[in-house]
């Protein structure tokens, strides 16, 4: 996302021009805050979503430090997102002056969907930088792909009920909401923004098999259900692992 040199408007409108060339021949299904999402590559995506990979794909630039949270949407990113910072971040603040006591989790990390500015320059942001995607592995430019991930996965049913309530939340009052039926059927069928849910998930599973350097695959549940266990698994993972006096003064029940 760091880009050294301003964005060339010529480039910029021609990708402009090819998504609105490409978005009129793809196939077209019911969106859950949007009227409609559309599949892209065998994902679907919401438009400004769709404008956006095509922009990461030309303008995005990493730095060999930069970490990436990856997962569905709804999966338990921000929780992540606080632990992630916490921990690359422990030595920085104190318990009374943290800046999530003042500042959600969301603003720790730039979405790449949603924030992402091809003639914004954060090369002077501290290292490591933290980017957050619900985008499939595949739809990512390879330079991405080829820094640090962490990837949370949650038990499908509590993503369905937490994104449907979620979506209707945000969903537009121009549409009619979207009963928790459709969102079953919708979701069973793979047709819901990020989806299908298990090919999204089985992307980095694989990567993670393929590369346990690169791709940390977490579960929701394990981390409910074993906290210590996997924060030392994460930071570890980041480069930022828990010394054995940290362990023993409690720094792992901070975070």
């Amino acid at each position: 996302m760091s880009i050294s040199e301003p964005k060339p408007d010529a480039l910029y409108e021609k990708i402009c021009k090819d998504y609105e060339d490409l978005i009129k021949t793809l196939p077209k299904g019911k969106g859950w805050w949007v009227q409609y999402v559309y599949n892209y590559n065998g994902f679907w995506l919401a438009p400004t979503v769709l404008k956006t990979s095509l922009l990461l794909n030309t303008y995005f630039e990493t730095q060999p430090s930069d970490i990436f949270l990856a997962s569905f949407i709804k999966s338990g990113t921000t929780w992540l997102k606080a632990l992630m910072f916490s921990t690359v971040n422990r030595h920085r603040y104190t318990i009374s002056d943290h800046y999530l006591l003042h500042h959600g989790p969301q603003s720790a990390f730039i979405n790449l969907e949603s924030q992402f500015d091809p003639s914004a320059d954060l090369t002077h942001q501290p290292a490591p930088r933290l980017f957050a995607t619900h985008l499939a592995r595949t739809l990512l430019p390879p330079c991405i792909t080829s820094c640090k991930f962490v990837y949370v996965c949650r038990d499908p049913k509590d993503v369905l009920i937490s994104k449907w309530d979620f979506m209707n939340k945000i969903r537009s009052k121009d549409l009619a909401p979207l009963t928790l039926d459709e969102a079953f059927e919708l979701f069973c069928q793979g047709v819901s923004e990020s989806g299908p849910f298990w090919e999204h998930v089985l992307q980095y599973w694989n990567a993670s098999l393929d590369s346990p350097d690169k791709v940390l695959f977490l579960k929701y549940e394990e981390l409910k259900k074993q906290p210590e266990v996997e924060l030392r698994k994460l930071a570890a993972f980041m480069g930022q692992p828990f010394t054995a006096e940290e362990v023993e003064k409690g720094w792992l029940k901070r975070l």
